[in-house]
């Protein structure tokens, strides 16, 4: 089989070889959907201000965030029991992002331990963390994550409740997936997945697990961790977590100004502009529609990267004119994992290196160092008025 083209084919062969539960479960939004889809919606309508006669023999998109190296600005973002697209689908991604030279940002809420996908690809890994109201767990996440070398902490804060898919409860998607009358014939005709997943390695929550004893199966601890989400945390209560992690703390789910020089104000060394992907408070703009402000606000004193909605090559290169150092991708990856293991993640990576290339290239802007709001066309336009018209 030829490699994947591009994203959307990755996806598309993706969906091919999982139930459509899990597929739907990795590819939906929140409620609606409304902001799933502007994501895509307002990068579409960014337009390029290209510059022509300018030397592009050789392109550099190599930079550096927090002491680590990237071959590109494209960080393989925190995405939930990638174990459920492949077996232990996290060493898989880890794997994947070391022979790229990539971040990745690993999950809390992995089919695998922090330990064993450190050990998977130990030097280009950031950690995430969902703030649970046990605060001794907690800890103890940290604790272990800085004892094996992760080189950030991603605090995500934008889960101060669990939001409906609705994808998720048409499908009578569950934790764990289960055959039933309803999905049979749909799971029974994914046959690899069917042998390499749903009755390969046992799926469970590792992070969770308590080596003393307790519940060790997915659902329990589906459910503990649903429970634990602490919807009480407070801008006062980041100094806890600032005093115990040592290394860079980057806060993601910034959406505007204000909370972003609170981000500053706080402690935080980068944020991270994302309305997760559409799969939290559903009506939210679009990240690239906040990005501009954001990074006028906070750019010069905090990293600013972005997720939510990149899927191309000249995405990442429309986060970068318009402020982000870097940017974060989640289903992109996934749909490779799901397509074709590490392999997929890997081409996921290799398409985007590709496209960014390309695009800087066509650009007139070979060096991303030079990349400024000249770039997008008009110059100096409103990104949330183009997308109206």
């Amino acid at each position: 089989m030829r490699e994947a083209a591009n994203i959307e084919e990755l996806r598309v062969r993706a969906r091919r070889r999982l139930p459509r539960a899990i597929f739907d479960f990795i590819d939906g939004g929140a409620r609606d959907e409304v902001t799933l889809r502007r994501n895509r919606r307002a990068f579409e309508a960014v337009l390029f201000n290209a510059s022509m006669m300018i030397d592009a023999s050789e392109v550099v998109q190599s930079t550096e965030l927090f002491g680590t190296p990237m071959a590109s600005p494209v960080i393989l973002g925190p995405t939930g029991l990638a174990g459920l697209s492949w077996p232990r689908g996290e060493i898989e991604v880890a794997r994947a992002a070391q022979s790229a030279n990539a971040i990745y940002v690993a999950p809390l809420n992995s089919s695998c331990t922090l330990e064993e996908v450190a050990q998977a690809g130990s030097e280009h890994l950031w950690w995430q963390l969902y703030v649970s109201k046990n605060r001794e767990r907690t800890e103890s996440h940290i604790e272990r994550a800085q004892s094996v070398g992760y080189r950030a902490m991603v605090l995500t804060i934008d889960v101060q409740l669990a939001s409906i898919r609705e994808r998720d409860v048409f499908n009578g998607f569950t934790i764990p997936p289960r055959i039933t009358a309803r999905n049979a014939i749909d799971v029974l005709r994914r046959a690899r997945w069917l042998r390499s997943v749903l009755l390969g390695p046992r799926i469970t929550l590792a992070n969770h697990v308590d080596p003393a004893g307790g519940p060790s199966d997915l659902l329990s601890l589906a459910q503990l961790t649903a429970k634990e989400i602490d919807s009480s945390l407070t801008w006062e209560q980041l100094r806890w977590f600032r005093e115990r992690w040592t290394g860079p703390l980057i806060l993601k789910g910034i959406m505007n100004q204000e909370d972003a020089r609170r981000a500053v104000d706080h402690g935080a060394d980068g944020i991270v502009v994302s309305n997760h992907g559409g799969r939290q408070l559903d009506g939210m703009p679009a990240s690239i529609e906040v990005l501009p402000s954001i990074a006028d606000a906070v750019g010069s004193q905090i990293e600013v990267l972005l997720d939510s909605g990149v899927r191309r090559g000249s995405d990442v290169v429309k986060a970068l004119a318009l402020g982000a150092k870097a940017v974060m991708v989640g289903r992109p990856y996934l749909y490779g994992l799901a397509a074709h293991g590490g392999a997929g993640v890997g081409r996921a990576l290799g398409i985007f290196r590709d496209e960014v290339a390309e695009t800087l290239g066509l650009l007139g802007a070979p060096d991303i160092a030079q990349l400024s709001r000249d770039a997008i066309y008009p110059p100096g336009a409103n990104v949330q008025d183009a997308i109206r018209t």
